[in-house]
């Protein structure tokens, strides 16, 4: 479902933009920020009852919301088509694009994620001039693998987790090696001139300092000094904005952003960043709305059209509630961690598991009659939530909206790129930031190859 993405607008569309997604979510934030319970009388959340029929409705003025809802939900996002990549046509867990070497220790979806945002970041370096590639929060190091050596880009890799780093550096060793052995049987189809692996640094980024580290060239920089390009793959809660608030610093001369965990961002200080979204009325985003802007529309609309016995989950989930809400009326919203196979079980034995995991006696006694019930009321509960799920992406364009708009408060140069299949990664749009306007070089980076 494609629409018009916020590539292309004015500074000035996108801050009408942002004002009519505030606009909208304020309208619709009841059901965004709801939580289900059954009852005997229906499906109940946190606002009035009263509301909740007049916004299923529509009656609330969706007119309005039509255009801002098009825009964000199907451009923003880039909404995919539904097909399978290109590269995983003859092999579902092999891209056809990447060699052997590339893919071993790696998942498919990590095949496409690295592949097509190092392309990106290859040709935002060579468009830009970059002397170094600084990989944020990057974990095994897959990214950084694939741009030194398989891109040939001179790449620090900074990761707070020693451990990671740790298999970072055997897996770099490993493909060093398997690249040596597929050199000497197919030595045309690999990287010509000297490899270097990834510069690996331990490093725990702050979100509110900025961290010289990242700033520091490998190597002694060529006259007219070191020129970063910062990038970070899903780079997590506050670690996206870091990326944002050091791009300012004199070094930094382009940035390949790919945000995720909005529900993680520090309340204030992660959003909203620019001061066009902070003085908007309503632009407020709760922990509850983040969190649903993070879901998997793309799957979850396969495990509706499948209509599997998994769906049941969230009625088990508004069961429990209506348990939790009866023995302690103060608890409201507990998390529940996960709950393993649980289309597998009854639904007392759900609530019993639930009510163990917050804290609470699971011996409590039970209306088993109640409780069977409740499963009568299964395909409405999914109706709402699936309503709720339908509006999550414009919290994440509001989100994302708020950082283009940030960078253009500063004078930089910003668009959202959809970048991944959404099949096969949700948060699909990369934000690409350069100090220079690069005019319709921007189109380079752009691809119809997701």
């Amino acid at each position: 479902m494609s629409g018009v993405s916020a590539r292309g607008l004015s500074p000035e569309q996108r801050r009408q933009l942002a004002g009519k997604l505030t606009r909208v979510l304020a309208r619709y934030r009841p059901i965004l920020d709801a939580y289900i319970i059954v009852s005997p009388g229906g499906i109940l959340h946190r606002q009035p009852v009263g509301h909740t029929p007049r916004l299923m409705a529509g009656s609330a003025g969706w007119t309005e919301a039509s255009p801002a809802g098009h825009t964000a939900a199907g451009g923003a996002r880039g909404r995919g088509s539904g097909q399978t990549p290109s590269e995983f046509l003859e092999n579902p867990s092999q891209s056809s694009r990447l060699t052997a070497p590339f893919r071993k220790h790696v998942r498919p979806k990590k095949q496409h994620e690295i592949r097509r945002l190092g392309e990106l970041v290859k040709k935002l370096s060579d468009l830009t001039g970059c002397t170094q590639v600084v990989d944020i929060g990057s974990g095994q190091g897959h990214l950084s693998r694939f741009m030194s050596l398989g891109l040939g880009l001179t790449v620090k890799s900074v990761e707070g987790d020693p451990r990671l780093v740790e298999r970072a550096q055997r897996l770099d060793r490993e493909l060093l090696q398997a690249l040596e052995k597929e050199e000497k049987r197919r030595p045309q189809v690999l990287l010509a001139g000297p490899r270097c692996s990834p510069q690996h640094v331990v490093r725990w980024v702050e979100p509110t300092a900025l961290c010289e580290e990242l700033l520091l060239p490998l190597e002694t920089p060529p006259q007219g000094g070191a020129r970063l390009l910062l990038t970070g793959l899903h780079a997590c809660g506050d670690l996206s904005v870091t990326l944002l608030r050091h791009f300012s610093c004199p070094e930094v001369v382009a940035l390949a952003s790919v945000g995720c965990c909005y529900m993680k961002l520090s309340d204030p200080g992660g959003y909203p960043l620019s001061q066009w979204v902070a003085g908007l009325p309503g632009h407020e985003l709760p922990y509850r709305l983040r969190e649903g802007a993070c879901h998997a529309l793309e799957e979850y609309a396969g495990r509706l059209r499948r209509s599997g016995p998994g769906l049941r989950t969230h009625c088990y989930r508004a069961a429990l509630e209506t348990v939790i809400r009866g023995a302690r009326p103060e608890l409201r919203r507990p998390g529940v961690q996960g709950i393993p196979r649980v289309h597998e079980l009854k639904i007392e034995e759900y609530v019993q598991r639930g009510l163990q995991r917050v804290g609470l006696d699971p011996r409590l006694p039970l209306n088993l009659a109640a409780l069977r019930a409740h499963l009568s009321q299964e395909n409405r509960v999914v109706a709402f939530f699936s309503l709720a799920l339908l509006l999550a992406p414009l919290v994440e364009s509001l989100i994302l909206l708020d950082r283009l708009l940030y960078l253009q408060e500063q004078g930089f140069h910003a668009e959202l790129l959809p970048i991944f299949s959404p099949e096969l990664s949700p948060r699909n749009l990369v934000l690409v930031a350069t100090k220079r306007p690069l005019g319709e070089a921007f189109s380079l980076l752009e691809t119809e190859d997701r």
